[in-house]
């Protein structure tokens, strides 16, 4: 887990405060749009996009049924092609496997290409720990970091900042990074674009080590494959003497053909284009071209947990696309933040729970973060069910039960505060199963509707407090049948 996002309140506590700030909404409600519709624009292009969909859905579900062999085979072949890997169980021993890699070359200083799992381990922490300064060169995370702030979006990490705070950002904090702001700096796009240029371009050239991430990682050649957008991965991953690769165990695929898929859907998806406009990839080392030393570092950190689970497991089909936070009318309205996690949004409420389980309130409260509209299922490239696995999570929160942490199976107990649920969910099976009690309560209710509360007491009162009961009708729908039928309503 990642200690930042430790002891963070749950989610409509961390919501409410971000429903506050109407800054942040106006540059998310902007942000989200302006990308929904540049994505089905996209999307709309691809004549098949249905079938790439299911294609994708289809290798990651067959990769995932047999990772083992083909992380196997994975390392294999980055051996043979002159790369190291390493295996880490979880964040802490990911960490170390990393801080000790990088004091053997003797540097205090690395350079970053954007990375979720890297932010997900808390490696900038750990590596600040040890003396060493890790900067941050996609323009978003430059950014974040500067700002001493948390990544927002999953694509886009400062989507809740505007130009003229990432101006004054720029012009506060540049010069305790090094090349400071230029005089005058105004928040044109263009300006903007090039003080980060002129910052980072004296990084590039000096770093001796380098740290990414991947996207994608093929069995059968052991190639990396990182996506991006402005160049700056590439500058890392090629001038720097020592390449240090940080990556979930589940961004493994079969063969070089699978690229095919995921690099026609992963652009589109995520930025709106039809292909990235820095697409790098390399098999360990070669002689006189880029880094003289690569290591590898497969990260489990509950990863396997989740594997574990038949209905869950689905969410580790994710590429990382974004798309699923885009169309996210709860993500829309509270903003990243307020999922205690580097994986906000949809994609975070099913991932988070899985990987660092429920026991705490923030986790727990994840599974709840949807209305369930299923918009996230429709936009995903791999078709992962967001909404049956939130379905799914909230019956562990609720009723607990049999599942697998840290490699161990285990039964879990139901989370605090959901007595009243479990309560209500009993009853309500209770009179569904009981139609004469079912019919009775529906005459009641109707007879009685003009004294319906607007809210709910006791428990109830935390679901009315972001919904509105229902109006009752005058008469059940089962009456109202039976009478517009001209007799006794049919029973089978």
């Amino acid at each position: 887990m990642n200690e930042t996002f430790v002891g963070m309140p749950a989610f409509p506590e961390a919501a409410r405060e971000a429903l506050a700030d109407g800054t942040l909404r106006g540059n998310l409600r902007h942000a989200t749009h302006t990308i929904r519709a540049k994505r089905a624009a996209a999307v709309a292009e691809v004549s098949d996009w249905a079938e790439l969909r299911e294609a994708g859905s289809r290798i990651k579900e067959h990769t995932l049924r047999r990772l083992d062999r083909y992380l196997e085979q994975l390392e294999e072949s980055v051996t043979a092609a002159g790369g190291t890997v390493h295996w880490a169980a979880d964040a802490a021993e990911a960490n170390r496997i990393v801080t000790r890699l990088v004091r053997e070359t003797g540097e205090f200083e690395v350079v970053k290409v954007k990375s979720m799992a890297t932010q997900e381990i808390g490696l900038n922490e750990a590596l600040e720990a040890a003396g060493i300064r890790a900067y941050e060169t996609d323009l978003a995370e430059l950014i974040v970091q500067l700002g001493e702030d948390r990544p927002s979006h999953i694509l886009v990490p400062a989507i809740h900042r505007n130009r003229a705070e990432i101006r004054d950002i720029f012009r506060t904090e540049m010069a305790g990074w090094g090349r400071p702001a230029p005089e005058g700096l105004s928040d044109s796009p263009a300006e903007l674009a090039e003080a980060a240029r002129l910052h980072l371009r004296e990084k590039f050239l000096r770093a001796k080590v380098g740290i990414s991430g991947a996207n994608f990682m093929v069995a059968e050649t052991g190639t990396m494959v990182v996506v991006e957008s402005e160049g700056n991965g590439r500058m890392c991953l090629t001038l720097p003497e020592t390449l240090i690769s940080v990556a979930g165990i589940e961004k493994v695929v079969p063969t070089w053909r699978d690229l095919e898929v995921f690099l026609q859907t992963l652009p589109r998806s995520s930025t709106a284009e039809r292909m990235n406009p820095y697409t790098s990839m390399w098999t360990g080392t070669t002689d006189g071209d880029g880094p003289r030393v690569f290591h590898l570092v497969l990260v489990d950190n509950g990863r396997t947990d989740t594997l574990a689970d038949e209905v869950g497991r689905q969410a580790l089909r994710c590429i990382r696309c974004s798309a699923c936070l885009n169309v996210c009318p709860v993500y829309e309205r509270a903003g990243g933040h307020a999922y205690g996690s580097v994986y906000p949004g949809p994609i975070g409420a099913i991932l988070s729970p899985q990987l660092r389980g429920t026991a705490s309130e923030i986790d727990a409260s994840l599974p709840y973060a949807s209305s369930l509209c299923g918009a996230c299922y429709e936009v995903c490239p791999v078709a992962i069910d967001i909404p049956e696995v939130l379905v799914r999570l909230r019956e562990r929160v609720v009723e607990g039960g049999p599942a697998v942490r840290e490699g161990n199976r285990v039964v879990l107990r139901p989370a605090r505060g959901h007595a009243a649920e479990r309560a209500a969910m009993r009853a309500a099976r209770w009179t569904f199963t009981h139609p004469d009690a079912l019919r009775t309560g529906q005459r009641l209710a109707s007879r009685a509707r003009r004294l319906r509360p607007r809210t709910l007491p006791g428990p109830g009162a935390a679901w009315t407090r972001t919904r509105d009961l229902p109006e009752v009708p005058a008469e059940p729908f089962r009456d109202w049948w039976a009478r517009t039928r001209g007799g006794k309503e049919e029973t089978k």
